[in-house]
């Protein structure tokens, strides 16, 4: 009897052993991959040209003004830390139009655009109603209402976010989502990016949204006076001239002279009032006497004594066709 009780332990005590050394020691080959986090814009990280709505939009500064109009406290809540998020993750910076405007304005003086004076340029709304669409529920609505359009960038003077839905993530997802696209940002169709068409609490920024933001800010908000087109022709010793200076820069320029040379020589100034950015000015002269005689070619030359993008594209020069 005890010999049979003595079996029994040990064969109890080895069918042990076996389940712990089949449960805590593996056999066979265990392989691991990179989890598919991809976070950028695009699935395939190709670029930057569909980031946005148009390429290079911006606003004309780096310092952005915004003004909430009548929004819950939890909607305005998350407004105001979408706005730190980005700050943190950027070289932006966003203000109060109602606080900091006036202050704004006693430092920069006269640099200070009228559109910054007059207006803020991101305005917050909110809206309590259930919307749909497609039978999704909408959570907001954002981007730029008004834009000049530019060879170097597109400028955003003014954009609009309505918060329809409060965030129910950790971060506001919904309010970031709708600033970007007052910042210009195009829907992504990387299902792990905040600006994904559907919000998921998991979706994060990435790199590359960040990196652009500082990239196209990094640009100092200059004027920059260029020469759209021009065109000469002469009368014997009198010049007919067209000529067309564009305004491409962040801001409006300062006055300006336009000079003209024969060769070397001076021909005429003409005073060049403020041009707003985006704007041009066409200028036409009739019989202007040229003193010189057998030169080979006429210099346009914009003499601007403030900073600009761009100097290289302040001169023109027209030769004689053969």
């Amino acid at each position: 009897m005890g010999l049979k009780i003595l079996l029994s332990f040990i064969f109890i005590l080895f069918v042990v052993v076996l389940l712990v050394f089949y449960w805590f020691i593996p056999f066979g080959t265990i392989e691991f991959n990179v989890a598919p986090n991809n976070y950028n814009f695009s699935l395939n990280a190709s670029g930057t040209e569909n980031m946005q709505f148009y390429k290079n939009m911006r606003y004309p500064d780096s310092e952005i003004s915004y003004k909430i109009y009548d929004c819950p406290l939890q909607k305005e809540n998350d407004m105001l830390e979408a706005f730190e998020i980005i700050s943190s993750n950027t070289i932006l910076e966003f203000y109060s139009f109602d606080s900091d405007t006036e202050n704004k304005e006693s430092f920069l003086g006269e640099n200070l655009s009228e559109q910054e004076i007059s207006t803020e340029e991101i305005s917050v709304t909110c809206d309590s109603e259930v919307k749909i669409e497609d039978k999704m529920f909408i959570a907001g609505e954002g981007g730029p209402t008004e834009v000049i359009g530019g060879e170097i960038f597109n400028i955003i003077l003014h954009g609009k976010i309505l918060l329809i839905k409060e965030s129910a993530c950790e971060r506001p997802n919904v309010a970031i989502h709708e600033l970007l696209h007052a910042l210009g940002f195009n829907h992504s169709s990387n299902p792990n990016n905040i600006m994904y068409p559907f919000s998921k609490c998991r979706q994060t920024i990435g790199e590359d949204i960040p990196i652009l933001i500082n990239q196209l800010y990094s640009v100092p908000s200059y004027s920059d006076l260029a020469f759209e087109n021009v065109s000469a022709v002469m009368h014997g010793r009198y010049l007919d001239a067209n000529v067309s200076i564009r305004n491409d820069g962040l801001r409006d320029s300062e006055k300006a002279k336009l000079e003209i040379y024969a060769d070397d020589s001076f021909v005429k100034e003409i005073d060049l009032d403020i041009i707003k950015m985006g704007y041009k000015k066409i200028i036409k002269l009739s019989n202007v006497w040229i003193k010189k005689t057998n030169f080979q070619e006429l210099e346009f030359f914009i003499n601007s004594s403030f900073n600009e993008l761009e100097k290289k594209n302040n001169k023109i020069v027209l030769k004689i066709k053969e």
